[in-house]
């Protein structure tokens, strides 16, 4: 079995596909698999640090609010065209599934026209442009949520979870000591964790840094997931300011499994990933949607659990005053964190074994039988 996997831009886009890529070998331990990705993404990265070949296309996104930047996108988007079907004619895949960015377009168009099988992967709420307008034309959508409306057929849509890496649910089992001794940390005091995204997150980093006397003095342990952006002008003011001890800063954490065990409760953006990833580990959590993205789409991802009274949101703009207090009063209320757990169990359920139905729901488009 021949697969072609286009995803990039974003760790929200290329943790699924690498997810995907792993359940497939998991069952096809033969499995051919080949990324198909751009040069400026996260992608360029993260999927060769696990050792998936890549190919490339040059292509970029829509600017908006931006006509003149535009200009030059319909020939990029026929070279990428072109470039994508000549990774086809020469990897010639069974199937190609796209989880979203940039390069999905141009490699599943190049699919569809070639009349290959195709499966998509659309992690939000809110389905983004480049899944609604390939929606049209791919064989089956498998959606992280229920109700993510597309322009298409309903039978082509499954739902099935979003898939989270395998070291997220494994870590699950470890305990807590051994999560916190990984970090230094001590086992008789809490342990906050901060995440904003593949990204990082402006208004978290702000946050966190200016209520970072109040957090030390409370003798809470802070893992800091900064983003590189932003790491190097935090980790010279905690080393400036000499508030280092207690806490942990990194730019990217690949093992942030480890951190989710270690924490007591774990401030997070509100993207599909993350919140799947918190829903695996049964974190208490507190949301913050970035308001930056497209359609609002993080609040959208959020709100099923809010409603349902699984994770705590606070809104970017109510952070400087309610962030710091909702978190620190979180941190000592056991009752609350059980509270938020109990609820977050069916969206556990939700996610459980995405990658694994997704895998067969591949096998269902290639007719491919294991024996």
């Amino acid at each position: 079995m021949r697969i072609l996997i286009g995803c990039g831009g974003t760790g929200g886009h290329i943790y699924p596909a690498i997810s995907i890529a792993n359940g497939l070998k998991e069952h096809v331990p033969g499995v051919n698999i080949l990324f198909v990705g751009t040069r400026k993404g996260l992608e360029i990265d993260l999927v060769s640090n696990v050792g998936y070949p890549m190919m490339y296309i040059d292509i970029k996104g829509f600017q908006r609010g931006n006509i003149a930047k535009n200009l030059g996108l319909p020939f990029l988007m026929l070279k990428s065209l072109y470039q994508a079907n000549q990774i086809i004619n020469i990897f010639k895949p069974n199937a190609i599934i796209g989880t979203g960015g940039y390069a999905c377009f141009p490699t599943l168009f190049a699919a569809y026209i070639k009349n290959i099988p195709t499966l998509i992967q659309e992690q939000n709420s809110s389905a983004g442009l480049t899944n609604r307008l390939l929606s049209r034309i791919v064989n089956k959508i498998c959606t992280g949520y229920t109700d993510v409306d597309f322009p298409c057929a309903k039978e082509k849509v499954i739902v099935t979870g979003n898939p989270v890496r395998s070291s997220i649910s494994k870590m699950g089992k470890k305990d807590k000591a051994t999560a916190l001794a990984f970090f230094s940390f001590s086992p008789d005091k809490k342990c906050l964790l901060v995440a904003g995204g593949s990204g990082g997150a402006s208004k978290l980093n702000t946050t966190i840094l200016e209520g970072i006397t109040e957090i030390t003095s409370l003798r809470i342990q802070l893992i800091w997931i900064t983003g590189k952006k932003y790491f190097n002008a935090i980790n010279d003011y905690l080393t400036t300011h000499n508030v280092h001890h207690d806490i942990r800063c990194y730019p990217f954490l690949d093992n942030i499994e480890t951190a989710y065990v270690a924490a007591d409760v774990v401030i997070a953006r509100a993207g599909a990933l993350s919140i799947a990833e918190l829903c695996i580990m049964q974190k208490p959590a507190i949301l913050v949607p970035s308001p930056n993205v497209v359609g609002d789409h993080q609040t959208k991802n959020a709100l099923p659990l809010v409603t349902a009274g699984a994770v705590v949101l606070v809104k970017e703009s109510e952070c400087t005053d309610s962030l710091l207090p909702q978190s620190i009063g979180l941190m000592y209320d056991t009752t609350k964190q059980e509270a938020l757990k109990a609820q977050m169990h069916d969206f556990s359920l939700l996610h459980a074994n995405a990658a694994d139905k997704i895998v067969k729901e591949i096998f269902e488009l290639t007719k491919y039988s294991i024996n």
